[in-house]
C-alpha cells in the first residue's frame, strides 16, 4: 500500500505530538476547547482591544495561552528554541513577521528592514528554508486599491508608489543575494492585482536559474486556475522559473460581503467543493510541470495532502524533492506537518513571530478561523484526546 492510500495516514498521534510534553499537550486541548466557543473568540475579540486602551495588563495571559500556541516569540532569537525544537522533528519553518495595522511611511520602510534582517539571519540556516512577507506591510492599502483599478495617481501617490516598488526589490534582491527563496502572500482580490504585477516583475527579473521569488495563489478565487495557467506560459516565453505557493485563501466571507455590497460579481467559487477541484488540479499541474516550479502546497487539507502525495509519485517525485514543500502554520495541523516529515516530505510551517500587541489581529484571526472552519477545532481536539489517552492522562 502507497502512504497515500493508507486510510490510517494521519492518524498517528504519537509522530504528530511527539514535540510536545504532556503539560504542552493538555494546555493545547484546554486552548481549544475554549476556542470551540465562538461566544468566547467574539468576548475576546471585543475585550483585548478595549483593555489595551484602558491601558489593562494582559499581555501576559495572552503570551502565555493564545500566542503560545501559534507563535514563536517576540523576536527572532525568541523563536529560535520552537525552530530549532520542530527541526530536530524533520519540520522546518518560515519567520513569519506577523505585525499588522501599520500604515506610515515609517512603519512600512521597519517592515522593510525587518523582513530584509529576517533574510540575514535565516540564510545560513537550514532549518529556515523561506522568508515571506505582506505587501500591505510595506505598502499603504488605498494605494495598493488604486494602482489595482488602474487609477490615475497624485504626482505624490507616484512617489510613493515607486517606494514601495524599491521595498519590493530590496527584499527580492536581498533574497537573491542570500540564496533564501522569499513569498509574497496572497491579499484581498481588490489589492491583489497590484500584488500581482509586483510579484511577477521580481520573478521574472530573479528567477532566472531556480525559483527565489514565489507569488501565492487563493484557490477559493474562481479565476486563479487559469491565471496559474497563464503564469506557466509567460514562464515559458521568457526562459524563467515560478514560485508558488497554493492555498485555499483566507478573506472568504469579506470578500463575498464586499461584492455583495457593491454589486459586482463575487471573486470566491460557488462552493468549496469548487475550491477544492481547482486547488487539487493546481497541485497536478504544478508537478507536470515541475521543471518549471518551486511549489509550496499550504494546505490543512488531509485529502489535498494525498492529493499532491499521489502526483509525486505519479510523476516519480522524490519525497525530499528541494522543488516541493507541504505548509502549515504553527500550532495546528501537527497530524499532517509531522506525519508527512516523517516519511521524509519537505514540510515547513509558519511560525510568527512580534511584540504580543502586535501581533494580536493575528491572534484574532487563528481563534476564529477555528471556530468558523467546519471540523477544524473539533479535529484537532479529537487528536489531542486520542494521544493523551494513548499517554494514559485521561481516561
Amino acid at each position: 500500500m502507497k502512504p497515500y492510500e493508507d486510510p490510517e495516514l494521519f492518524e498517528n498521534t504519537s509522530i504528530a505530538f511527539s514535540y510536545r510534553t504532556d503539560a504542552e499537550l493538555r494546555q493545547a486541548r484546554w486552548l481549544f476547547k475554549l476556542i470551540e466557543n465562538p461566544s468566547i473568540v467574539t468576548f475576546g475579540k471585543k475585550i483585548l482591544p478595549l483593555a489595551d486602551k484602558l491601558h489593562i495588563p494582559y499581555h501576559w495571559i495572552v503570551k502565555k495561552t493564545i500566542f503560545r500556541q501559534f507563535c514563536g516569540g517576540e523576536t527572532m532569537q525568541e523563536s529560535l528554541p520552537t525552530i530549532e525544537r520542530l527541526y530536530q522533528f524533520g519540520v522546518k519553518s518560515i519567520l513569519d513577521y506577523s505585525v499588522e495595522g501599520k500604515d506610515s511611511e515609517d512603519d512600512f520602510e521597519h517592515t522593510c528592514l525587518k523582513i530584509i534582517e529576517i533574510i540575514r539571519f535565516s540564510k545560513d540556516k537550514p532549518a529556515i528554508p523561506f522568508a515571506v512577507f505582506k505587501m500591505t506591510g510595506i505598502g499603504r492599502f488605498a494605494l495598493l486599491e488604486k494602482v489595482s483599478k488602474q487609477c490615475p495617481l497624485t504626482a505624490n501617490e507616484l512617489k510613493e508608489w515607486e517606494r514601495v516598488q524599491s521595498r519590493v526589490n530590496s527584499i527580492c534582491a536581498e533574497a537573491a543575494l542570500c540564496n533564501l527563496p522569499v513569498m509574497i502572500d496572497a491579499e484581498e482580490s481588490w489589492i491583489q492585482p497590484a500584488i500581482d504585477t509586483l510579484a511577477e516583475e521580481m520573478m521574472w527579473k530573479y528567477n532566472t536559474d531556480k525559483p527565489v521569488v514565489y507569488t501565492t495563489l487563493q484557490m477559493y478565487r474562481h479565476d486563479r486556475f487559469e491565471y496559474l495557467k497563464t503564469l506557466l506560459l509567460r514562464a515559458r516565453e521568457l526562459n524563467r522559473k515560478i514560485g508558488v505557493k497554493i492555498v485555499r485563501g483566507a478573506y472568504m466571507e469579506k470578500e463575498r460581503e464586499r461584492a455583495r455590497q457593491l454589486g459586482y460579481t463575487d471573486p470566491i467559487q460557488p462552493d468549496k467543493a469548487s475550491s477544492d477541484r481547482d486547488y487539487d488540479y493546481a497541485l497536478r499541474l504544478v508537478v507536470d510541470n515541475l521543471h518549471q516550479f518551486g511549489l509550496v502546497a499550504g494546505t490543512h487539507n488531509e485529502e489535498s495532502c494525498r492529493v499532491l502525495m499521489r502526483a509525486m509519485a505519479d510523476y516519480n517525485v522524490h519525497n525530499d524533492d528541494p522543488r516541493v514543500y507541504f505548509s502549515q502554520l504553527y500550532g495546528m495541523s501537527d497530524h499532517l506537518s509531522f506525519n508527512l516529515a516523517a516519511l521524509r516530505y519537505n514540510v515547513v510551517k509558519y511560525v510568527p513571530f512580534g511584540p504580543v500587541h502586535d501581533v494580536l489581529p493575528y491572534l484574532i484571526r487563528r481563534a476564529e478561523e477555528n471556530t468558523s472552519v467546519a471540523g477544524q477545532t473539533g479535529r484537532e481536539l479529537s487528536l489531542i484526546n486520542k494521544e493523551l489517552k494513548r499517554r494514559n492522562l485521561i481516561e
